[in-house]
């Protein structure tokens, strides 16, 4: 007789567990939504939400970095709740409703609607983005080699996304108007939900994902259900993130912040502590081999923390730069977004059959030795755009084949950890808390958008002055690209350095 477990097993596409891929077009049109978004929120706020401001390049980081951060520190309270009440399948649910409706709030033409439609993504993104990636583990047993090829997989989907959200969103944009584009958006999100509801309705997944009981998703709060209760609660830390976000909202028109710690950056900070001092009583409380591998696990997401520090960069920072100091060939400044995505694209299947291929000669390296080369291309990428001042043309602006190198180093060095590290915080972490160390995991990018948020201000460009040249702004970027690189080369040679004591604390994990 067969298991739900069983049917798992034996449905099999492409040599991989049949739901992966039900999971793949989920996580692509989730990410078409994000990403399409994310394209376009930094020109958004510089030209619209903040153009009257002399600030406004000092706006958009502070808004940008304090939305990116509430978005990844999401998911860990969303983790927890999908391993303790809701599983992952509801958590899915709910949180790809949640952004569907932000997005298309974000298209209606109104600043409060604007901060709103932040706070959905925000809280939508907790349920759903620790919990898809969870998903995909849940389908390989323990020491399954494919693993890590079904991880890189997974990550195409998400790239794919990525790649295309914004050539289509920012050509709406620009052609039609910003609020077109972040439509779009949501209808991408529209589509990675039918498609998580399809791959359900057909038993894909067995009997993955589901809640840890009935009795506890029936379990009464003041009276009404813990399913009920959920969502509702849900929707109404909605306007609180809301206010939240839009406490960086200038003073006056002639400019003027809150004190950068304001009450968003203070209950990030303590947010982070709670994390930190949770995790801190699992490893006190775990066994010598669960201790051994869950410190593991804490510092390879300490390495990603400073990958995507640099790395998000992309929808901010670099985006500016491509807007006024690249000669942008074919695309414009929001569609350059799409760059890096469709090098990991191109590059994913080439790196999973080199990574296959190396575990039958046993030759693969191990994850640490992974993540300082990922760390030192990141750090080369960075040097590459640092260059391009020699050669910018009598207006400031240099050709589009540094950006692309850039985007392709960049790319190489995101094959090496971020596909990889996501396996391993599955392999690394006890079954029981698995989602919440998969946001754990995610948590690291929250806090690099406060990487983000402060190269933003230190390399903000005071716009409403018209004598601003494009070799001013040329050598305030270049400037900042050189220490950048520096940072992150530096910090893979430590890795490197220090991968031999990694390995022993990986123990069987490769």
């Amino acid at each position: 007789m067969n298991t739900n477990t069983d049917v798992v097993e034996e449905n099999q596409l492409f040599g991989h567990p049949k739901g992966l891929f039900y999971l793949f077009f989920a996580e692509l049109w989730e990410r078409f939504s994000f990403y399409g978004m994310r394209a376009l929120l930094t020109l958004y706020m510089v030209n619209v939400i903040f153009e009257a401001l002399a600030e406004r390049d000092y706006a958009a980081a502070a808004v940008y970095s304090s939305y990116g951060s509430l978005v990844y520190a999401s998911t860990v309270v969303g983790g927890k709740i999908s391993d303790t009440i809701l599983g992952m399948r509801r958590s899915i649910l709910l949180g790809g409703l949640l952004m569907a409706l932000g997005h298309f709030v974000l298209a209606i033409e109104n600043n409060t609607a604007f901060y709103l439609a932040l706070a959905l993504i925000v809280v939508g993104n907790g349920f759903f983005k620790p919990n898809i990636s969870t998903f995909v583990g849940s389908l390989y047993k323990d020491g399954d080699p494919r693993k890590d090829s079904g991880f890189v997989i997974f990550y195409m989907g998400i790239n794919i996304g990525a790649f295309v959200s914004p050539l289509l969103c920012g050509w709406l944009g620009r052609e039609y108007g910003w609020h077109y584009g972040f439509g779009l958006a949501g209808i991408g999100m529209l589509a990675g939900l039918l498609f998580f509801w399809s791959g359900i309705r057909k038993n894909v997944f067995g009997d993955r994902g589901m809640a840890p009981s009935e009795a506890v998703l029936a379990k009464q709060l003041i009276g009404v259900p813990q399913r009920i209760m959920v969502p509702v609660l849900a929707f109404l830390f909605v306007p609180l993130i809301a206010l939240l976000l839009s406490s960086y909202q200038p003073l006056s028109a002639e400019g003027g912040f809150f004190d950068d710690q304001n009450i968003v950056n203070i209950i990030f900070k303590l947010i982070g502590i709670t994390v930190l001092g949770y995790l801190g009583y699992i490893i006190f409380k775990a066994t010598a081999d669960e201790r051994k591998k869950l410190i593991m696990a804490v510092l390879i997401t300490l390495f990603m923390t400073i990958f995507w520090g640099f790395h998000e960069l992309s929808g901010s920072v670099i985006t500016l730069f491509a807007d006024r100091n690249v000669n942008l060939e074919w695309i414009d400044a929001a569609q350059s977004n799409a760059i890096n995505p469709v090098f990991i694209i191109l590059l994913s299947i080439p790196v999973s059959l080199l990574f296959t291929w190396l575990s039958k000669h046993n030759l693969n390296p191990r994850t640490p030795y992974k993540f300082g080369l990922g760390l030192a291309f990141a750090g080369i990428s960075f040097y590459v755009l640092a260059l391009s001042g020699g050669s910018a043309d009598e207006n400031g602006m240099v050709p589009f084949s540094y950006l692309l190198i850039m985007y392709f180093l960049l790319s190489v060095g995101e094959l090496f950890m971020s596909p990889v590290g996501l396996s391993k915080i599955t392999d690394l972490s006890p079954k029981r808390i698995v989602a919440f160390m998969m946001g754990v995991w995610f948590l690291s990018s929250a806090f690099a958008f406060q990487i983000v948020g402060f190269i933003g201000k230190q390399l903000a460009i005071e716009s409403d002055n018209a004598d601003v040249s494009g070799f001013e702004t040329l050598d305030v970027y270049t400037g900042g690209f050189e220490l950048i690189a520096q940072y992150a080369l530096g910090a893979g040679i430590v890795v490197l350095i220090a991968a031999p004591l990694m390995k022993r604390l990986m123990g069987n994990v490769h």
